[in-house]
């Protein structure tokens, strides 16, 4: 039994990343174990849930890894802890695209059986609360909203009106944050600053955060309302039971030397988009699993025979990423050495010609450039060409997330083809590397994990 709660609102800029964020640091603060969740793709806000617990952030997506996966990776993600926070995503009945209720906090919160806590920007309304939270209330009969939190409230006055409506609406308020003491986390192009670049910054945030909810709110009530969700009666997800049971893999040629094969994963500034389950998984199907930061560090790590470079933001740090010469000849000697490359987003870039003009590791035949086009969305996707990460034909869903474009947008072996929302083809493969703008969830498809460390340990 793990007690829980979802922190949802009506629409996104609500408040939500504050609540949750402020809520898991005062939890954890006053010495509970806290498990951080967030609805959706998103990589960052889980940074900043990681430094208010402790612990790793880890996404629920329904739509990536598929519905019946939610409970058992919570689970996982729980185990051991004295309450879970999930933060919702957008609108609290907002999912994936023309899929009904399919990837909203809405049905997470009915999968994991968890109370709701609603977060209401209340800035520009006082009686009309109700209204809003009574049809958020009643919309789903299987969604248990059990309280509210009141956002950028203006007064004591103000509070007083929006508690008074609220009482006829038998949701009881859980908590009331002032619009003047509202903490400020900076954003840019896609979205809030990670963590990982704003480390200092970031804790005196999280810190404020935490100091904002546990004055504003009654974490008693909240932990009591966490506390009464009912056994969620699931297995956890485990990795190693995943890549054995896993198809896609297949029987490595010849015997791995040296133990486990070393697979480096990117670090550091520039690359900060990764899932928990990726590195659990890769350990788990066999392989060492060593982080290097592409900003400071000029070698890879000592014995490497699989790179992994997922997402972050390598257009904020190109003259930096093109200054490192000596991790840029490594990275394109292992890549042309047929070693097991797997690159998405950040590291499609950073293993292209050029980016905006800076010179990057050249292994792709590709230039890569900002862009004023916001690309956003899910996909479904089927590999068309034979690569270290998937067989032909292996089907997915990703998420596409980036204001950058390379031209061409598909090597001659392209890594996906797409059906949503148009048909294309996308992505290089060449010799071990698999490079693409598609983020994926491994724990949807643990064979690409297994496969992978097979072929690095061959």
């Amino acid at each position: 039994m793990v007690a829980r709660l979802v922190v949802a609102a009506p629409s996104s800029g609500s408040g939500k990343t504050t609540v949750a964020t402020g809520l898991m640091a005062a939890f954890a603060a006053a010495g509970l174990a806290v498990s951080p969740h967030k609805v959706g793709p998103d990589y960052i806000d889980p940074g900043y849930h990681a430094l208010a617990t402790g612990r790793p952030g880890r996404n629920l997506d329904a739509y990536l890894c598929g519905t019946e996966l939610i409970a058992p990776l919570f689970a996982h993600g729980a185990a051991g802890c004295d309450v879970a926070v999930v933060e919702g995503v957008m609108g609290m009945y907002d999912g994936a695209s023309g899929q009904g209720e399919l990837a909203s906090t809405a049905q997470i919160a009915k999968v994991l059986r968890a109370p709701v806590v609603l977060v209401v920007d209340a800035s520009s309304q006082s009686r009309s609360v109700a209204a809003l939270v009574h049809g958020f209330a009643s919309w789903d009969p299987e969604v248990r909203i059990g309280g509210v939190i009141l956002n950028k409230v203006g007064s004591a006055r103000h509070e007083e009106l929006l508690r008074e409506a609220l009482d006829e609406s038998g949701v009881p308020v859980l908590g009331a944050l002032r619009r003047a003491q509202q903490v400020r986390t900076p954003s840019r192009h896609l979205g809030l600053v990670p963590v990982a670049e704003r480390r200092a910054e970031a804790v005196d945030a999280v810190a404020a955060l935490a100091e904002q909810v546990r004055a504003g709110c009654d974490l008693d009530a909240l932990l009591a309302l966490a506390r009464s969700a009912p056994q969620l009666g699931v297995d956890a997800w485990d990795a190693a039971e995943e890549v054995a049971g896993a198809a896609g893999g297949r029987q490595a040629s010849g015997r791995p030397t040296g133990g486990r094969p070393v697979v480096a994963v990117a670090s550091g500034a520039a690359f900060t988009f990764s899932y928990a389950e990726h590195g659990e998984l890769l350990r788990a199907a066999g392989a060492e699993v060593v982080p290097f930061d592409p900003l400071r560090d000029e070698r890879l790590p000592e014995g490497t025979r699989g790179l992994v470079i997922g997402g972050g933001f390598p257009e904020v740090y190109a003259p930096e990423l093109s200054g490192n010469e000596p991790l840029r000849r490594a990275v394109a000697g292992l890549a042309s050495s047929g070693a097991p490359v797997a690159a998405e987003c950040a590291g499609l870039l950073y293993l292209s010609r050029s980016l905006d003009g800076q010179p990057m590791c050249g292994v792709l035949d590709g230039e890569a450039r900002m862009s004023q086009r916001l690309t956003l969305g899910y996909r479904e996707a089927v590999a068309v060409s034979e690569s270290s990460l998937a067989a032909v034909g292996t089907r997915l869903r990703g998420h596409e997330f980036h204001r950058t474009v390379i031209e061409p947008a598909a090597g001659p072996a392209p890594a996906w083809g797409m059906h949503l929302p148009e048909r294309r083809v996308e992505g290089f493969v060449q010799q071990g590397v698999h490079a693409s703008y598609l983020h994926t969830h491994w724990a949807a498809e643990p064979g690409m994990a297994k496969r992978f460390v097979e072929r690095c340990a061959e």
